[in-house]
């Protein structure tokens, strides 16, 4: 990494560093810069996700911010806009850990990354903004140097957990074993379970399952919040959205859960996972047989990306007891 680029642990000092050196900017910019916005952003809608996923393929990483549902399950919250100049895709939205500060995706497309930051930086010292990159991962951090940035700053709680899809799919191994003893009882214990694939035709029913996971859930405001998500995906899926690609577990006329994912190129993404305690082993069961539904369907996945624990540490030992092969880190970068 180059030495030259101050790298922040602290997020206080990020972020004031950032705003010096924007303030800096925006004295010394001279009436040549005061022209009309370089790009001009709208909000993503659903609608805009099929244009919006083209770009998207484009991408070599496996972190969720690039995955379809991973920006289409959180454009309410991270305020998502985009803009599509010179056949490559921007997007605005806020800092992951910080969501008073507006941020920027890596840019996506054709443009040489330079020429894409330089119209992030042109776009804000129009508006009056600090110049952020959030969520940046880790395999363009040395290109992002090369082109010349300000600051780091790690982004040590939203790391995505990567897997192996081939494990999570058939659970063997050593490593495995509790895993497979938790699906063993679930089909000792209901034999009459089913596997159901997730589409228009039975979307109610999840929506109507979700109830339960309301009394039993969380009820902090950020898990609401991911509830109330997960609601709409549910709605997209009954209104025929195909890239969304779900399950549902059955026991007999019940649900014991269902789970949301979807691929792109060779990773499969698994945004929702929603499971009732009243079944022993339903988490398990539905991951496993989740896993296995997707390779099924689609031979290309090598890897699962399980997304974040965002610092909790009850989720941070679930996603490390099924053994990520690796865990994709993430950045602020300030322009």
């Amino acid at each position: 990494m180059n030495t030259a680029v101050k790298t922040y642990t602290d997020y206080n000092g990020f972020i004031e560093a950032l705003r010096r050196a924007e303030a800096y900017r925006i004295r010394n910019k001279s009436k040549e810069q005061q022209v009309a916005d370089v790009l001009n952003f709208k909000p993503i809608t659903h609608a805009d996700m099929e244009e919006i996923f083209s770009y998207l393929t484009m991408e070599k990483g496996r972190t969720t911010d690039f995955s379809y549902a991973g920006i289409l399950m959180w454009i309410d919250y991270f305020k998502y806009e985009y803009a599509i100049q010179d056949d490559t895709l921007f997007i605005k939205g806020v800092v992951e850990n910080d969501t008073d500060t507006p941020a920027f995706s890596l840019p996506i497309g054709k443009l040489p990354l330079k020429d894409s930051l330089e119209k992030i930086k042109e776009y804000c010292r129009q508006k009056e903004i600090p110049a952020v990159l959030s969520a940046v991962p880790e395999y363009a951090l040395e290109e992002l140097e090369e082109a010349g940035i300000e600051s780091i700053n790690p982004l040590d709680d939203w790391g995505d957990y990567l897997y192996d899809a081939q494990m999570l799919s058939t659970l063997t191994g050593k490593k495995m074993s509790k895993k497979r003893n938790h699906v063993n009882k679930f089909n000792s214990l209901y034999p009459n379970h089913r596997l159901e694939l997730l589409d228009s035709s039975n979307a109610d029913k999840a929506l109507e399952f979700m109830s339960i996971i309301d009394e039993e859930g969380d009820k902090s405001p950020m898990a609401i919040e991911e509830r109330r998500m997960t609601r709409k995906l549910l709605e997209m899926i009954k209104e025929g959205d195909i890239r969304l690609e779900g399950a549902i577990l059955m026991v007999g006329d019940e649900i014991a859960a269902f789970t949301i994912g979807d691929v792109k190129n060779d990773t499969l993404f698994v945004h929702v996972e929603k499971a009732s305690r009243a079944f022993e082993g339903s988490y398990e069961k539905i991951n496993k047989e989740y896993a296995a539904m997707m390779c099924e369907r689609h031979p290309e996945i090598l890897y699962i990306n399980r997304e974040d624990d965002s610092g909790d540490e009850g989720l941070r030992y679930a996603k490390q007891s099924y053994h990520p092969i690796d865990i994709l880190k993430k950045y602020n970068i300030a322009l």
